[in-house]
């Protein structure tokens, strides 16, 4: 249960009724929903430690005003870091589904909303799953966390990817990073991004890729968000969101492994990570894999 000390130097909930319900769904964090007579905010309480998992909390606060000034990101209330809180004003809308991407216009509005973000003010930090990857790598080894079975088979494998994606570099954006459906909030006129633990500059593709990835899109889909948010069908930019998507489940991979050494919740992460790094396993091992390095370095 939230402990309502932490609320007592917010002006917002100071001598009004309050009512506080516990929201689900989170990996991480502690949410709470909790409506007064002044509004309706989410009060996020993380533990501590989550900088094993690549988190900084002052970085996601200044990025979070950051995107609520782009215009996709919720309102920025309240910061108190000595309690790992933030507090963000409610969203009042429909949180997405995987499913909620079938809908009609739906991926057309998404592109546009990361559009919106990425042509806002810049973070105040990078992102780079590459260098994540590699830092948590790192960690598990030497903490003895859980590794998948031939996860360092495919290294190289990575370094290939990395190399045909350097080719033609994609100028960085402020990206969320961690579009997950759960954080996109359809008010019906906009569709709002939330959550920014992981965000910071990137390449745009990276985003397409990892909503393609967490999402659980088909290509086809892909294919539309690509060119939706390009304006047009670029065979580059697609093989380049799907090479990032790829990095996306192999990176995370191992953010499942820290979290079921670490985390207190109860959710088997080991299951989440196996789901990520299974679907890795395929696309590494597919035929396609040397096309998208190849498609990935073209100019159209």
């Amino acid at each position: 249960m939230l402990d309502l000390k932490i609320l007592e130097g917010i002006p917002a909930f100071r001598e009004v009724p309050l009512e506080i319900v516990e929201l689900v769904g989170g990996l991480t964090n502690h949410n709470f929903k909790i409506t007064t007579p002044k509004g309706i905010y989410v009060v996020r309480v993380s533990p501590r430690g989550t900088e094993m998992l690549a988190i900084d909390r002052e970085t996601e606060y200044r990025n979070s005003i950051i995107a609520a000034d782009s215009g996709v990101g919720a309102p920025v209330i309240a910061y108190l870091p000595k309690a790992n809180t933030m507090v963000v004003g409610f969203l009042k809308g429909t949180t997405f589904t995987d499913q909620s991407f079938t809908l009609p216009g739906v991926i057309g509005r998404v592109a546009a909303s990361c559009k919106m973000l990425h042509s806002g003010q810049r973070f105040v930090n990078d992102f780079d799953m590459f260098v994540i990857q590699r830092k948590y790598l790192a960690l598990v080894q030497e903490q003895g966390f859980r590794l998948p079975r031939s996860y360092l088979d495919f290294l190289p494998a990575v370094d290939e990817i990395r190399a045909a994606l350097s080719v033609h570099l994609e100028p960085t954006v402020p990206c969320n990073n961690d579009l997950l459906a759960g954080n996109f909030v359809d008010d019906g006129q906009k569709i709002w991004l939330i959550d920014y633990e992981y965000s910071g500059n990137n390449d745009p593709c990276f985003e397409l890729g990892n909503i393609w990835s967490e999402c659980h899109l088909g290509d086809d889909q892909l294919e539309e968000l690509v060119s939706a948010y390009y304006g047009n069908t670029f065979r580059n930019k697609i093989a380049r969101a799907k090479l990032h998507g790829l990095m996306s489940k192999y990176g995370w991979t191992l953010w499942g492994s820290i979290q079921e050494a670490t985390s207190t919740l109860d959710f088997d992460f080991w299951e989440w990570s196996m789901e990520k790094y299974d679907a890795a396993v395929e696309m590494f091992r597919s035929p396609n894999f040397t096309r998208l390095l190849e498609d990935v370095q073209r100019t159209d």
